[in-house]
């Protein structure tokens, strides 16, 4: 990746004082399978990091037209394995509420999200796992997964196929934080939520944009002219965009960002999942926080394979937080 690093120094807190939680209820979308597992373990750690409500939701996809003893075993059985899986993975913060709904996965956790609150405090954060595309029925599968992240009204965190390999090379926790914006509504929600985990987690900040490698047109340039001059023009304009670039990554912050570390901020010339996972790599990153533009349907969006979201979840080596915009 084409990379230009912000050398001018930002302002940082010196003081370790404690910060307010980033999170206060926290919502699992399971159907049992690996990733919800692994979804499920990750929730409740960052629960017990934010002292946060952790509430549970599985949907059977038969809705009930009449009240039956086969639904209430199906619904019994399910909370009971609910119950289960949170007792095996042995938490530090307990699984506080077990909800089993019926009906259309996505359109039934987004109504649980928009419905519960739990002492008063609603959920501010999904948690969902995902292996792929393949189906609809179940929640860890792609298709479900991305159409959440774009519907949900609150800040989505995929765990991904790959997602565990950051935590295995790095050690728990995050240590650094990649914030990936293409100044989109998505964006500007996401990047105070970025900056909220960064304090409370005493995290790297990394702040990546990245454009097109060749400006999309070009009225100066003639169709006759040498290649050596396109080439000059092209370079002159690659240089220029990165100052753009840069100048506008760093208006982004307030003043005083409450960072213990100075944020490192990275223009890339790269297609998007390229230059995001090649900065994954290099700055060895926990956690991606980006936003997810809304589509004219969500639903048809989360059934293009070809969609960056989903190619980023899919490919990224640690969870992915998305806001939608």
């Amino acid at each position: 990746m084409t990379v230009a690093e912000m050398t001018t120094p930002l302002k940082t807190t010196d003081k370790c004082e404690e910060k307010p939680a980033a999170f206060r209820h926290i919502l699992v979308a399971t159907d049992f399978s690996e990733p919800s597992r692994r979804a499920l373990c990750d929730a409740l750690a960052l629960a017990a990091e934010n002292h946060a409500h952790v509430s549970v939701v599985h949907v059977l996809p038969h809705e009930p037209k009449a009240a039956s003893p086969e639904l209430d075993r199906e619904r019994v059985h399910a909370e009971q394995a609910i119950k289960a899986l949170a007792k095996e993975l042995k938490p530090e913060q307990e699984v506080a509420s077990v909800l089993v709904k019926y009906g259309r996965v996505a359109e039934t956790v987004v109504k649980v999200i928009e419905d519960e609150a739990v002492d008063l405090l609603p959920v501010d954060l999904l948690v969902i796992g995902t292996r792929g595309r393949g189906g609809l029925q179940k929640v860890a599968l792609g298709s479900v997964a991305e159409e959440l992240l774009r519907v949900a009204p609150c800040p989505v965190m995929t765990i991904g196929p790959k997602a565990d390999t950051a935590a295995m090379q790095h050690g728990p926790g995050l240590h650094t934080i990649l914030f990936a914006t293409d100044y989109g509504k998505g964006s500007v929600k996401a990047l105070p939520l970025a900056l909220a985990l960064a304090r409370q987690q005493h995290a790297k900040l990394v702040m990546l944009h990245v454009f097109s490698p060749m400006p999309a047109t070009s009225g100066s340039l003639s169709t006759y002219a040498p290649a050596t001059a396109g080439a000059e023009e092209v370079a002159a304009w690659a240089v220029s965009s990165r100052k753009r670039a840069l100048k506008q990554l760093q208006e982004c912050l307030p003043a005083e960002t409450g960072l213990e570390h100075a944020p490192e901020l990275i223009v890339g010339t790269e297609f998007l999942e390229e230059g995001l996972l090649a900065a994954v790599s290099k700055f060895k990153v926990d956690l991606i926080v980006m936003g997810a533009n809304h589509a004219a349907s969500a639903r048809m969006a989360a059934h293009n394979p070809w969609t960056y979201v989903h190619e980023i979840v899919q490919t990224a080596p640690c969870p992915v937080l998305t806001v939608a915009g």
